[in-house]
């Protein structure tokens, strides 16, 4: 393995073929799931700037390599952002809540339980990458379609996040057999101007935003479900899932579970003096 000294070293190593050192407790598993481990990595952890978070009036940026203990301690207290917070301190446990990065929740392309995907969709962040013609700007959502492709020749090195939120909440279901993983995540979040967005994760294999669901709430009076169980019921009316299987959980237990997530989500945002 290397340490990159700079962004251009490290996107010239990507180019020679070499892999970002990026979820590395995922990647360390990949002879287990018959996968042949890279053989150059380069690592990113002594570029400067990739570790910090800047909380400004208008947005926030979050370093690639800020991990998910400091991006936790960080956001704690900051309105609007509480998902952020509850998706950093329960994701996994505090061995690599140290050490797991937001890059490499980011960039891991084949684990479909990251904490932090279905927060940063349903919060519209946007990811900046580094390219060898410059950077590169790119909504969350496009960046998770097309990252397979996107990162064979960029790196990511930060998130933003604009600060138009007034609330959010992050629901999760782990099962004892799933070790450290939710077979199903819902995030939601209630903007300045009223509108609730949701995103789902580790239901099917890539996180994605719930348009059915956002939709069915603004169909209701005053744009938003008057209760956390109707906001389930909608949930099980237009649940558009297909849901992925797995050692941990079948694909519809995953869909199954989903209203629950929602009402309790929706519990959380009732909490707040914002939404009421």
């Amino acid at each position: 393995m290397t340490v990159a000294g700079s962004i251009e070293e490290a996107l010239s190593a990507r180019r020679q073929g070499a892999a970002i050192l990026a979820g590395g407790t995922w990647l360390m598993r990949d002879p287990r799931r018959g996968q042949v481990l890279p053989k150059t990595l380069v690592s990113l952890h002594a570029l400067p700037g990739l570790a910090a978070i800047d909380i400004k009036a208008g947005h926030m940026t979050i370093g690639a390599a800020v991990t998910h203990e400091a991006l936790g301690r960080a956001f704690a207290g900051v309105v609007g952002f509480e998902a952020v917070v509850a998706a950093a301190v329960g994701a996994a446990n505090p061995a690599i809540r140290r050490v797991a990065t937001v890059g490499g929740n980011l960039c891991t392309q084949d684990f479909a339980a990251a904490d932090l995907l279905p927060v940063l969709l349903a919060m519209e962040a946007t990811v900046e990458l580094a390219a060898s013609d410059g950077p590169m700007f790119i909504p969350m959502a496009a960046f998770l379609a097309g990252r397979r492709v996107l990162l064979t020749d960029t790196i990511l090195i930060r998130v933003i996040l604009s600060r138009d939120l007034a609330a959010s909440a992050h629901a999760r279901l782990p099962l004892r057999r799933a070790g450290d993983y939710p077979v199903a995540i819902v995030s939601m979040v209630l903007t300045t101007e009223g509108r609730l967005r949701v995103a789902v994760g580790s239901v099917e294999d890539v996180a994605r935003r719930w348009d059915a669901l956002e939709n069915a709430f603004a169909a209701e009076p005053g744009g938003r479900p008057a209760g956390a169980e109707r906001a389930a019921a909608l949930a099980a009316a237009c649940n558009d899932f297909r849901g992925r299987d797995g050692i941990e959980a079948d694909g519809w237990y995953r869909r199954q579970v989903l209203p629950t997530l929602v009402r309790r989500s929706m519990e959380a945002l009732l909490s707040k003096e914002v939404i009421r």
